[in-house]
């Protein structure tokens, strides 16, 4: 599985970045969204499994992670033996130190899932309108 982002793509503003996924990376494995699009207040990156892949399983020391899955489907196994299966649109939690594994449910299809990860808490409702704008 590939590890190694092209960055091409990658359109920037001022305080905002876009890409597509094919614009980090080719084939199976991560594609690194963080760093290409300048994000610095978590983790993120978009998982590419090839059909019938399994991940190894992996835990984390201090940042909760939540997942997305964006195509396919695909279970993800608990430290507890627990085993839940997700379509597009699924969404999973898992804490630190919860052992996770992922899996490609097809034998014919790749699949994708977007994972977020952090630590120390939520910020809170902190958006304002922009001048001009009002509540509708």
């Amino acid at each position: 599985m590939t590890d190694a982002p092209s960055g091409d793509g990658v359109r920037k503003g001022d305080g905002w970045s876009v890409a597509h996924l094919d614009d980090l990376g080719e084939g199976p494995g991560f594609r690194k969204i963080r760093t290409p699009l300048g994000v610095t207040a978590f983790g993120v990156n978009a998982i590419v499994l090839p059909p019938g892949y399994a991940t190894g399983s992996h835990f984390h020391e201090e940042q909760e992670e939540l997942y997305f899955v964006h195509s396919g489907r695909v279970a993800i196994e608990f430290g507890d033996g627990s085993v839940e299966e997700l379509e597009p649109g699924g969404l999973a939690w898992v804490d630190a130190p919860t052992h996770r594994r992922m899996r490609n449910l097809s034998d014919t299809e790749e699949a994708v899932y977007v994972a977020v990860g952090g630590k120390d808490g939520y910020v809170g409702r902190d958006g304002k309108l922009a001048p001009g704008e009002s509540h509708r």
